[in-house]
């Protein structure tokens, strides 16, 4: 290689695409954790709601594999694989951007949809396990009760669930928590987002780098070889 720059620009491209693979599998990490954290309660919610972390998971998998691509490209210094890197980047880039405007889209209907999806739920607590658990376990996790206070539970008409107590031992009759599951339950959701969305934009940054990398490299080499 006959080109200073184009060695330089090289071995920058496959340095990148190691922390590209490492941050890969920290994508993987971050999806899983917020997944499982939030999965306990996917009775409450739709599909949309579990849609970021799914994502992560999804692209830090297909960025982890892609990256051996880019050092592979890099080393061989082949200008067709160099190629093939910078279109799967950005095609990644381009799924991560529509799901970020699904979700900004969706944001201002989260509310109402959550709490369609808790009084629907409520209502089959005691005809449908599944719900039992569902709530059961909202309760005690979160420390809420009914969806904006225990008082919902009697207009379903129901009588408060034991899971509402702060002191199981002494149900039926006991002090209830105060706080609501909605809010709960959203300000949460919205705690996990606000990970997801400090690592999608961090990921997008070193996508746009990695793809004008390669596309700079793939040029050169290119070039080099008009030249020969």
């Amino acid at each position: 290689m006959k080109s200073c720059g184009m060695s330089l620009i090289k071995y920058l491209l496959f340095f990148f695409n190691l922390i590209f693979a490492i941050s890969g599998i920290g994508i993987i990490t971050a999806g899983a954790l917020v997944l499982a954290d939030v999965g306990e309660f996917n009775q409450f919610m739709e599909g949309r709601l579990l849609a970021g972390p799914v994502v992560l998971i999804v692209a830090g998998s297909i960025i982890f594999m892609i990256a051996f691509l880019g050092c592979f490209g890099a080393i061989r210094e082949s200008y067709g694989l160099l190629m093939a890197f910078a279109i799967c980047l950005l095609i990644i880039f381009i799924i991560e951007l529509a799901v970020g405007i699904a979700a900004a889209v969706f944001k201002g209907d989260f509310e109402t949809a959550l709490r369609n999806t808790l009084e629907s739920s409520m209502k089959n607590y005691n005809n449908n396990g599944s719900a039992k658990n569902s709530w059961d376990t909202l309760h005690t996790k979160l420390k809420c009760c009914g969806i904006d206070k225990s008082e919902d539970w009697k207009s379903v008409p129901l009588a408060v669930p034991s899971s509402c107590c702060k002191d199981k031992s002494k149900a039926p009759v006991c002090e209830y928590y105060e706080k609501g599951c909605l809010l709960t339950l959203q300000a949460k959701v919205k705690d996990h987002a606000t990970v997801l969305i400090g690592v999608g934009i961090g990921i997008a940054f070193v996508q746009v780098l990695g793809i004008a990398l390669s596309c700079l490299l793939a040029a050169s080499i290119k070039s080099e070889r008009v030249k020969n």
